[in-house]
């Protein structure tokens, strides 16, 4: 099957502090950390300075998408056995990396008091960032909504079928009234076509407004259900790069080009170092 001709990716202006996004979702085999490695990928290509936080920090597999062997993990920095640029790799586009540990029990049972030190090595990091995406872990454990709570913005990976509706709800559900969020992104992954996302979306939306009320949904966009994106999971390479001209990769190019629109933080909370301390004061396992 001959592949459509590439989405083209404009160039941006960077702008002046740093954005955060929590990916995240409300149960597993959604696609979720495929969808933050491609949104990585493409805004690091749109000329984005973006790193990838890989915060489902007992089941990593970010690093595994694309093909990476890092030496070090977050598990060893917390260890002591390396420091934080020894942690930190550049994956496809100049995107960086922070890799979590993969069954690892103990890094999903952090407490409070063994955070203190990301504070200042996240300060620390020398590079300017544009963009931090969080890739968090599924479901609604505390770890995943103080991740989301701590970032400037929330976006739900979600499937056209009843659990993952079901658990996405819940989630939205949980952080709108445990957490006091109020705006949550949407983006319909694996669905058959623009319209059943754009369904999929007006049906999880309805819910909301009917049963919680106090929270703001908006669409980010829709991912098919693409061929090409299972054979670059295959080959560990980013779709958006592997192969930029098929659906999904216009889909994926197409959000990030959205999120890179979004202005940039005038107040100081939108640097890396904030986003941390803000995890750290509300407890969660990081």
């Amino acid at each position: 099957m001959q592949l459509p001709e590439p989405n083209p990716i404009p160039a941006a202006p960077r702008p002046g502090s740093v954005r955060t996004l929590a990916v995240t979702g409300g149960k597993g085999g959604i696609g979720k950390t495929n969808v933050s490695v491609n949104l990585g990928v493409a805004l690091a290509g749109l000329g984005k300075r973006t790193m990838l936080f890989d915060a489902d920090l007992g089941l990593a597999n970010a690093d595994v998408l694309l093909g990476l062997s890092p030496l070090h993990t977050l598990a060893d920095l917390v260890a002591g056995r390396c420091g934080f640029p020894d942690v930190v790799i550049e994956g496809p586009a100049g995107l960086l990396i922070v890799p979590a540990a993969s069954g690892r029990r103990h890094m999903a049972e952090l407490q409070p008091a063994e955070h203190t030190g990301l504070v200042n090595v996240f300060s620390e990091f020398e590079h300017d960032l544009d963009m931090l995406l969080v890739d968090t872990a599924a479901g609604i454990t505390d770890s995943v909504l103080t991740f989301c709570q701590a970032a400037q913005d929330a976006a739900v990976v979600v499937c056209d079928e009843p659990a993952s509706i079901t658990d996405a709800y819940a989630l939205i559900k949980v952080l709108a009234r445990e957490r006091g969020v109020d705006r949550v992104q949407i983006i319909a992954n694996m669905v058959r076509s623009a319209h059943e996302g754009r369904a999929l979306y007006d049906k999880l939306s309805r819910v909301c407004e009917r049963f919680i009320g106090d929270v703001s949904l908006n669409y980010l966009g829709a991912v098919p259900h693409c061929e090409w994106l299972r054979a670059a999971v295959q080959r560990q390479q980013a779709v958006v790069q592997a192969f930029p001209g098929s659906p999904s990769a216009r889909a994926l190019v197409e959000i990030a080009q959205r999120v890179g629109r979004w202005q940039s933080p005038a107040a100081p909370r939108g640097h890396v170092e904030f986003f941390v301390e803000r995890m750290i004061r509300q407890g969660a396992p990081a």
